[in-house]
C-alpha cells in the first residue's frame, strides 16, 4: 500500500485518472478519488449473480465481515451464502473471469468518465504511467497507451514493469521503460515531481 500512497502524493494536486485491471481496491484505499478510477476487471468487494442474470452488483463488505465473524474451521453457515435476489442462484465476486461478468451502471459511468477525461486532455501534455502492465491483458492498458502516445505528440509514457518494461523505440524521449522494483522508481519520480 505505501506504493499507492506515494503515487497518490505525486498526482493528488494534478488532473489524473486511474485505469486499472487490479481488483484489490488499493487505489481507493490510498485516497484516489472514486470518480477518477475505472476498475475495468471488477472488484473483490462487490458480488453479482454468478450467471449475470441482471446488470447489478452489490457491495459485499458487510456480508464478508459477517461471514468472517461466523466462520468456524474455515466454514461459514449456509444461511450466509448469498443468493441472487432475482433468480435465486448463487452469487459470485464481480470479477471478469468468464462470460457472466456484470458491467453495471457504475461500471459504465466510470468508463464514460475515463473516455471524457481522455477527450478533455487530448491536446494537452499527458503522462501515462503504467504499473506492472504486462501481456496478460495488454488490450486494456498496454496497447491503448502505446496507441495514445503514437497518436498524440503531447503524450508521454512511463512504463514500470519488473520484467516487461520495453517501450517502442519510435517514441524516442517521450517514453521510458523502467525495469525492476517499481517502488524505488515511484519514490524517485515522487522526489522529482
Amino acid at each position: 500500500m505505501p506504493l499507492y500512497k506515494e503515487l497518490y502524493d505525486i498526482v493528488k494536486d494534478k488532473e489524473y485518472f486511474v485505469l486499472t485491471t487490479n481488483v484489490d481496491h488499493q487505489f481507493y484505499k490510498a485516497g484516489f478519488a472514486e470518480n477518477r478510477i475505472f476498475a475495468t476487471q471488477g472488484d473483490y468487494g462487490k458480488i453479482q449473480c454468478q450467471r449475470g442474470c441482471h446488470p447489478k452488483t452489490y457491495d459485499a463488505k458487510e456480508l464478508f465481515q459477517k461471514m468472517d465473524a461466523a466462520r468456524k474451521d474455515c466454514l461459514i453457515p449456509s444461511e450466509l451464502v448469498p443468493k441472487c435476489p432475482v433468480c435465486g442462484g448463487n452469487m459470485a465476486m464481480n470479477l471478469r473471469c468468464d462470460n457472466y461478468f456484470v458491467e453495471d451502471e457504475a461500471w459504465h459511468e466510470a468508463a464514460d468518465r475515463y473516455a471524457d477525461f481522455l477527450e478533455q486532455h487530448q491536446s494537452e501534455k499527458v503522462v501515462l504511467i503504467e504499473l506492472g502492465v504486462g501481456f496478460n491483458t495488454p488490450i486494456i492498458i498496454r496497447f491503448p497507451f502505446e496507441k495514445m502516445v503514437r497518436e498524440n505528440a503531447s503524450y508521454s509514457l512511463i512504463r514500470l514493469n519488473k520484467d516487461e518494461a520495453v517501450v517502442p523505440e519510435s517514441f524516442g524521449k517521450r517514453a521510458v521503460g523502467i525495469g525492476g522494483d517499481m517502488t524505488h522508481a515511484i519514490t524517485d519520480i515522487w522526489r522529482l515531481s
